[in-house]
């Protein structure tokens, strides 16, 4: 299993999983709600997408988004809607939080979200994503030979690139979580969480407006 393939993909898939993207601003947005464990219930949700992706490209599925124009466009719009969404929940959080309710001594803000509820945002930010089935569709079988099992191969490099992001994204919820005594301050907090929000929304714009 460690052939070549394998570790031009796992080097392919490290660069993807550190460069900036909603994936991050969602992951940044929940450790500044509800600390390092919302970061990483969230983190386990958007990598767990991988191996939907990784399936249904093994099975075909994700043909469909290839050669059908409509289920394409679709699967985009509700991906673009959903990161709006949450980009407008984080904007909407920065405006209302008052300075006086924001504390230091603060174990966790008001607002912490539960293990599903994180783990379904970071599930549907990611599976909702047409890029990212466009992606492993495309990307996956330069690194399957003809002769391997295509659904075995397939789930190990998600395997591979799961584990690559749970790394990344529970080190960054770490780092963030560390300097939460900072950025808990209320001026800070709140113009962190409408960054995020503002970003969120320019990626889900940015993903509706873009041509296949």
């Amino acid at each position: 299993m460690g052939d070549s393939q394998v570790i031009a993909f796992a080097l392919a898939a490290a660069v993807l999983t550190i460069a900036p993207g909603p994936d991050t601003m969602l992951v940044m947005r929940n450790v500044l709600r509800g600390g390092r464990r919302d970061g990483v219930r969230t983190t386990l949700g958007i990598c767990s997408g991988l191996f939907v992706h990784a399936t249904l490209s093994a099975c075909g599925v994700s043909m469909l988004l290839i050669h059908s124009a409509t289920a394409f466009h679709l699967l985009k719009l509700a991906g673009a809607g959903y990161l709006v969404w949450l980009g407008l929940q984080s904007l909407r959080r920065a405006v209302r939080t008052p300075p006086s309710t924001v504390r230091l001594e603060a174990v966790a803000p008001p607002g912490r979200g539960t293990l599903w509820q994180c783990f379904r945002e970071g599930l549907l930010s990611n599976v909702l994503n047409a890029k990212t089935a466009v992606f492993y569709l495309a990307f996956l079988p330069q690194f399957i030979d003809p002769t391997e099992p295509v659904l075995r191969k397939s789930l190990l490099l998600a395997g591979i690139h799961y584990v690559e992001g749970i790394v990344w994204l529970v080190a960054l919820s770490i780092l963030l979580d560390h300097t939460r005594r900072f950025l808990l301050k209320s001026a800070v907090r709140r113009w962190l969480e409408g960054l995020c929000g503002a970003m969120l929304m320019w990626f889900g714009a940015r993903l509706a407006l873009e041509r296949q």
